[in-house]
C-alpha cells in the first residue's frame, strides 16, 4: 500500500523529515557552542521553516527581529523581577498586550514577528535557571533562537521551492473572465454574486503568501489587489446598473481573451466597451479603473501608491483591542495565581499562555485551534516523559542523550504528514523539545517533570476558556464588528468636510472589507447573504452621502434641497443610534429630486434601514 493510501501526504512527509533533521542539527550546534538550552534551537527550526523560499526568507527575518526585541525586553523583565516579582508579571502582561494588539493590526509575517517578540520575552524572563548574569542570560537565549533560525534558513534555501505564481494568475484571469461574462449577460444584485465574491476573497487571502520574500513581490501583489478592488466595483455597480447592449459583445470578448491568457487583448476590448457607452455613463468609470489596473498587471508593472487607484486594507482595530485586553487580563490573572500559590511549575503555564493567548488570537477560530494544540501538547509531554525517564537513564554522556533524543524528534514528521495528526504535530514537536534539556548527570524528580508537564498542558484549556468568556471569538461577533466598522466609515464620510476628495479611499476600504466579510461567512450561506445585503446597503448609503456633499457644493442647488441634504448628512452621522431617522431623511430628500438623483437617494434610504 502506498503512503497516500495509509493517510500520509508524501510532500509534507519530505518537508517534515527535512525540518526534523535540521532541528537535530541545530540542537547539536547549540550544544557544541555551550548554550544553556540547546534544544530550544530545534524549536526555532520548527517555528521558522517554510516550504517555499520567499516565505522562508521573510519569516526568518521577522523571527530574527522579533527574537532580538523580545530578548531585550525579557532582560529588562528579569531585572524588574529582582526588584519585585509582581513587576515581572505586570511588565510581561503589558508587553504581551502591546504585541498582541499590533499583531492583530498588522498582516503576514510582520504580524508573526510582532507576536513573537511578546512571547520571546516570556521565554527569557520566565525560564531563568540561574544563568550567570542577566546580560549573559539574554545573550544565551538570543543565540539559541538565532542558531535555530540560521539553521532553518540555510537548510531551507537548499531544498525549498520557489513560489508558484502561475496558478494564482490563472485563477485570477478565470474569475475576472467569469465576472465580465456575468456583467455582459445579465443584471443581478450583490446577493447573487456571492459565489464570484467568494472566489475573489479566496484569492485576496492568498496574496500575503505570494508577497513574501522581496519588495518587488510585495509591490506586484499591491498591483494585483488594485485590480481586485477595481473588479469588485463592477459587482457593486450591478446593484442598480443596467447593462448596455452595445458593451456586451466587447465584454464577452474581453473574457475570452483573459481565458486565452491574452490580457493585452482584454484591455483593448475593455476600451471598446467604454467607447460604446453614452457619455457620463457610470459603467465607463468602473471599466476604466479595471482597464488601468489590468494593463499594469499584464505589463508586470508594480507601482507605488496611486491616488487614482488606492489600495486600502481592512484593519480590525476593534478585534485587536479586544485581543490585547484578553491577553493582558489572562496573564495578569494566572500570573497572580502563580505568585500567590508559589507553584513551582507555574512559570511553564504562564509561558504557554503567553503563546496561546497572543499568537492564536490572529486565527479565525482560536477555540477550535486550542483543541488541536492541547492534543499536540499532551503528546509532546508524554514523549518528553518517556525520553527523560525511560530512555535517557541509559545514556552515559550528554552526547548520548542527544543521540537518544533523535528518534523522538523524527516522530514529528510522521505526525505532520498524516491527515489525522497533522493539526497537532507542531505542538508535539515544540513541547517535546521545550521539556527536554540535555544535562548530564540527570537531575530532578519524576514528580517535578510531571508537574511541569501538567503546567504546559494546562495552558491550552486556560486559553480556550479565555477565548470563550472574554470577548468570545465567534463568526457572528467578527462579522458584526466588521459591519460596524463599515458603518462608522459611512458616518465619518457624512461628517467629513472634504468628503468629495475622499470617495476613492472610502470605496477601496469598503471593497476590501467586503472581501473579508465574504471570507468570514464562507460555508454559512444564510449569514453570508445577510452580511452581503448589509454591505450592499452601506454602499448605497455611502453613494447617497457623496451625492449630498455634491449637492451642497453646487451653488445652484435650491435652498429646500440644500436643507434636506444637510439633514440627511446630519442623520447619517448618528446612524448607529437611529438608522430609521437617516432613512427618513434620505426619503424626504429623494422627494425633492428627479431622475437618477431621486433613485440614488431612495436606494440610500433603503441602505440606511438595512444597516
Amino acid at each position: 500500500m502506498t503512503l497516500a493510501g495509509l493517510g500520509f501526504d508524501p510532500a509534507r512527509l519530505r518537508f517534515g523529515l527535512r525540518t526534523a533533521l535540521a532541528a537535530c542539527l541545530a540542537v547539536l550546534i547549540a550544544w557544541l557552542a555551550g548554550l544553556e538550552h540547546p534544544q530550544w534551537a530545534g524549536m526555532s527550526v520548527w517555528a521558522a521553516s517554510q516550504p517555499l523560499r520567499g516565505q522562508l526568507i521573510e519569516k526568518a527575518f521577522f523571527r530574527f527581529t522579533g527574537t532580538i526585541v523580545g530578548s531585550a525586553v525579557g532582560v529588562v523583565l528579569v531585572l524588574a523581577s529582582g526588584v519585585h516579582p509582581w513587576l515581572l508579571v505586570a511588565g510581561l502582561a503589558l508587553w504581551v498586550t502591546l504585541c498582541t494588539w499590533a499583531g492583530n493590526i498588522l498582516r503576514g509575517f510582520v504580524a508573526y514577528g510582532t507576536v513573537l517578540a511578546g512571547y520571546t520575552a516570556a521565554m527569557v524572563s520566565l525560564l531563568d535557571s540561574g544563568h550567570g548574569g542577566v546580560l549573559a542570560l539574554g545573550l544565551d537565549r538570543m543565540a539559541t533562537v538565532l542558531t535555530g533560525v540560521a539553521t532553518a534558513t540555510v537548510i531551507g534555501l537548499l531544498f525549498a521551492g520557489a513560489t508558484n505564481g502561475g496558478g494564482l494568475q490563472h485563477r485570477l484571469r478565470v474569475v475576472l473572465a467569469d465576472l465580465l461574462d456575468h456583467i455582459a449577460d445579465a443584471k443581478g444584485n450583490l446577493g447573487t454574486d456571492g459565489a464570484l465574491l467568494s472566489r475573489f476573497a479566496a484569492l485576496d487571502e492568498e496574496l500575503e503568501a505570494h508577497a513574501a520574500g522581496s519588495l518587488r513581490s510585495r509591490r506586484a501583489v499591491r498591483a494585483v489587489r488594485s485590480m481586485l478592488l477595481a473588479a469588485i466595483s463592477l459587482v457593486f455597480w450591478r446593484r442598480d446598473g443596467e447593462p448596455v447592449a452595445e458593451t456586451s459583445l466587447a465584454l464577452n470578448r474581453a473574457a475570452t481573451a483573459l481565458r486565452d491568457d491574452a490580457p493585452d487583448r482584454a484591455v483593448a476590448e475593455l476600451d471598446r466597451a467604454r467607447e460604446a457607452l453614452p457619455d457620463g455613463h457610470d459603467l465607463a468609470a468602473v471599466l476604466g479603473r479595471l482597464r488601468v489596473t489590468l494593463d499594469r498587471w499584464s505589463r508586470a508593472e508594480a507601482p507605488g501608491y496611486d491616488a487614482d487607484h488606492p489600495v486600502v486594507l481592512h484593519r480590525d482595530r476593534t478585534g485587536a483591542t479586544e485581543a490585547a485586553q484578553r491577553a493582558g487580563g489572562t496573564l495578569l490573572l494566572f500570573g497572580a495565581l502563580w505568585l500567590i500559590t508559589g507553584w513551582e511549575a507555574g512559570n511553564y503555564l504562564l509561558l504557554g499562555l503567553s503563546v496561546m493567548i497572543s499568537l492564536f488570537s490572529t486565527f479565525e477560530n482560536p477555540v477550535l485551534q486550542m483543541r488541536n494544540v492541547w492534543l499536540g501538547q499532551v503528546a509532546g509531554v508524554l514523549g518528553a516523559l518517556a525520553c527523560r525517564w525511560l530512555v535517557w537513564p541509559m545514556a552515559g554522556s550528554e552526547a548520548e542523550m542527544l543521540a537518544l533524543l533523535v528518534p523522538f524528534v523524527l516522530l514529528g514528521p510522521l505526525l505532520m504528514a498524516h491527515r489525522r495528526s497533522q493539526a497537532m504535530s507542531f505542538d508535539y514537536n515544540m513541547v517535546l523539545l521545550l521539556m527536554l534539556q540535555p544535562h548530564f548527570p540527570l537531575t530532578g524528580s519524576f514528580a517535578g517533570s510531571v508537574s511541569a508537564g501538567l503546567a504546559v498542558a494546562a495552558a491550552p484549556p486556560a486559553a480556550m476558556a479565555a477565548y470563550r468568556w472574554i470577548y468570545p471569538v465567534t463568526r457572528r461577533r467578527r462579522t458584526d464588528a466588521l459591519l460596524a466598522a463599515m458603518l462608522n466609515d459611512v458616518a465619518a464620510l457624512a461628517g467629513h468636510p472634504e468628503a468629495l476628495d475622499a470617495p476613492l479611499l472610502w470605496r477601496a476600504r469598503l471593497y476590501h472589507r467586503t472581501l473579508r466579510l465574504v471570507r468570514m461567512t464562507d460555508g454559512a450561506p444564510r449569514a453570508q447573504a445577510e452580511a452581503m445585503e448589509a454591505a450592499g446597503g452601506l454602499f448605497d448609503l455611502g453613494r447617497g452621502v457623496m451625492a449630498c456633499h455634491a449637492l451642497l457644493a453646487d451653488a445652484s442647488t435650491p435652498a429646500p434641497v440644500r436643507r434636506a441634504a444637510q439633514a440627511a448628512l446630519s442623520r447619517t452621522r448618528a446612524l448607529s443610534g437611529r438608522p430609521d431617522r437617516a432613512g427618513g431623511a434620505f426619503e424626504r430628500l429623494a422627494g425633492r429630486l428627479a431622475g437618477s438623483d431621486r433613485l440614488r437617494m431612495t436606494r440610500a434610504a433603503q441602505g440606511a434601514r438595512i444597516c
